[in-house]
């Protein structure tokens, strides 16, 4: 019903149900009366052809076929009388001219009038009526969705029990590629075996479902190229029952729309909850960058494994805001202390380590952002590096057991101020370590270094921007069509956080395994498929060129030839030249100094002098490489 009926077709509907009232009221008065003058050959030819002239110029004049049908009102009923009261009028003089009128024919006019326009206002109120019905029953499919449930397994006979009596959702069958199921039952909803789009169309058009219903993260995945495609090809809803412990969009009914997250995901991984629990149980952490998007998560995990009190650091007022309420909500027995402050400023650090004696400190706060950083070299380095450092330095000096550092693949043969100021904090840490484990330097603190590659959702990243693109209808910008990265969700990189933290990987860095690297183009046109949009049609992609420090590719964390294998498949340690922490020491007070007075060529020279990989990409910088 969103395309209404085209006013031709409603000035024809009416004209006919006028000359079809005018006919009968012609035969009524021949069958009725008998009067000779009547079944006169001359009469009924002139009243025929006057009712179909007075109509169709009437019905022209008044133009009343473009009326709304569904907002007819009393005005409207006033221009159909002026209408067929001119019809009348017009058969009147027709009849005077052509054929004898006495009173009968005054009253069958009369009659002709008062019937079509019961008949025309009956017919419009019959539509309103049936258009309401109509309405109400989408109301009710749109309140209570018909689904098909995916797969055979336990979940999905799980979901059927669950939303039998659901006012949202009604489960109407299950739909399968294995063709074994072909006919067959299960939990009493009948098995719709598919093959191709075309299978899934007939059988969403027979059942006249909207949705289909995955209850496995896993299936998802594995049907992303086949079912999932097909569904958004064929504007069917792909929705998904969310993991245990996930805060489902929808919290009334359990269920959400599957997102390019879900997608791109892979297998759960298994890491030693018993041995985490153990490694964090009524202990005080504290979480730099708590606020970010890894710190956050991070402190959602350590309040799940029973921390005995969480200190979360971060210089960004709001987000630490709404991580307070947040956390008052959802874990009201947590017992945390929000602290707002800078890792570039050691008296504020000194402050919380100082005051709440952490036992375990996650550093994740940096700035992260390329080509910022390519364009405010000297704030990567003073947060980067030298915010490392003081984080670090107060490890030592508060006696913590364990400092775990996040890092980020971009460390990696760096090519840009960003990557190589993340490097550059690996260096001293490491070399930090190091020389207490070897006795050079006084303290018992152990340092972990995780690194891993892009996030999916975090904040600023190409996820939020992409679905922020579509939601104001495009463009949608890619940097460069080939353009690939490698991407783990937050919460699966946080849990691989927790596991190098509690292995023994002391003065080590650890990288995760990143699986198979996601070309961003493609990346962006699933989304947009996903929204229900057809790409180039709905949103465009606009191709905008490698930004200043942007790689093609990243580089790949763990691969044989540059790793060492842990006893976790996910988890290796990287093979990484050494430095002497003396040497790290000058190092972190050169570059400090030449960030503090922003003396940005002799800053970056000297950054490509310790880190001598740091070669930069499409940048200002490259002036400075070695030739």
């Amino acid at each position: 019903m969103s395309k209404y009926l085209d006013v031709r077709l409603v000035l024809l509907m009416d004209m006919f149900l006028s000359i079809l009232v005018s006919a009968l009221v012609l035969l009524g008065g021949i069958f009725l009366t008998k009067s000779e003058f009547i079944p006169h050959a001359a009469f009924c030819i002139t009243w025929m052809a006057a009712a179909v002239i007075g109509t169709g110029v009437m019905f022209y004049v008044i133009k009343t076929h473009r009326i709304i049908i569904r907002h007819t009102n009393f005005k409207d009923i006033l221009k159909f009388a002026v209408v067929l009261a001119g019809k009348v009028l017009i058969m009147l003089c027709a009849l005077l001219v052509f054929a004898k009128v006495d009173g009968l024919v005054i009253l069958m006019l009369v009659l002709d009038a008062l019937v079509s326009i019961i008949v025309l206002i009956g017919v419009r109120l019959m539509m309103i009526a049936v258009y309401d019905l109509y309405k109400s029953r989408i109301r009710e499919l749109q309140k209570c969705k018909r689904v098909l449930v995916y797969g055979s397994s336990e979940k999905s006979d799980a979901a059927i029990s669950r939303f039998r009596n659901s006012p949202h959702y009604e489960i109407v069958g299950v739909i399968s590629p294995d063709a074994s199921l072909k006919n067959a039952k299960f939990a009493d909803k009948s098995v719709y075996v598919f093959e191709n789009i075309d299978d899934v169309d007939r059988i969403a058009f027979s059942l006249s479902c909207t949705a289909v219903l995955f209850t496995r993260m896993m299936d998802a995945r594995l049907e992303n190229e086949r079912l999932v495609k097909y569904c958004t090809d064929l504007g069917l809803k792909v929705l998904i029952v969310p993991e245990l412990g996930e805060l489902g969009e929808d919290r009334g009914t359990g269920v959400r729309e599957v997102k390019i997250e879900d997608l791109l995901g892979r297998e759960e991984i298994r890491i030693s909850m018993t041995e985490i629990r153990e490694g964090f149980n009524g202990k005080t952490v504290m979480v730099t960058g708590a606020a970010g998007s890894i710190g956050s998560e991070l402190c959602r995990q350590l309040a799940s494994f029973g921390v005995g009190r969480l200190i979360l650091f971060d210089n960004a007022e709001t987000p630490m805001h709404n991580l307070r309420l947040e956390l008052e909500a959802t874990y009201p027995e947590l017992h945390f202390v929000p602290v707002i402050g800078d890792v570039r400023v050691p008296p504020r650090l000194d402050f919380a380590f100082r005051t709440y004696r952490p036992q375990v400190v996650f550093h994740a706060a940096a700035y992260k952002h390329v080509p910022l950083m390519e364009e405010n070299p000297c704030e990567a380095v003073q947060v980067n590096f030298v915010g490392t450092r003081n984080v670090a330095d107060k490890c030592v000096e508060y006696d913590i057991e364990k400092m775990v550092m996040i890092s980020t693949d971009k460390a990696v043969n760096p090519t840009n101020i960003m990557g190589c100021s993340k490097r550059l904090a690996e260096i001293y840490v490491q070399s930090l370590g190091l020389a207490i484990a070897s006795g050079t330097h006084q303290g018992r603190t152990r340092f972990v270094t995780t690194r891993f590659g892009n996030v999916l959702g975090s904040n600023g990243s190409v996820i939020p921007r992409f679905r922020e693109q579509i939601a104001h209808g495009g463009p949608v910008t890619v940097t460069h069509p080939d353009i690939t990265r490698f991407f783990m969700t937050i919460p699966e990189a946080c849990r691989l956080v927790m596991e190098a933290a509690i292995m023994d990987t002391a003065n080590r860095i650890c990288v995760f395994d990143m699986g198979e690297s996601v070309k961003i183009d493609t990346l962006a046109r699933r989304m947009i498929e996903l929204s229900g949009l057809t790409v180039d049609k709905d949103i465009k992609i606009e191709y905008t060129g490698l930004r200043p420090g942007e790689k093609l590719y990243e580089e790949v964390l763990s691969n044989v030839e540059n790793t060492e294998p842990t006893s976790h498949g996910r988890i290796r340690i990287a093979k990484v030249r050494t430095y002497d922490y003396q040497d790290a020491c000058d190092a972190v007070e050169k570059l400090g100094q030449l960030s503090r007075d922003v003396d940005i060529p002799a800053m970056v020279k000297m950054m490509k002098q310790i880190v001598p990989e740091f070669i930069s990409k499409n940048s200002r910088f490259s002036e400075y490489d070695a030739k």
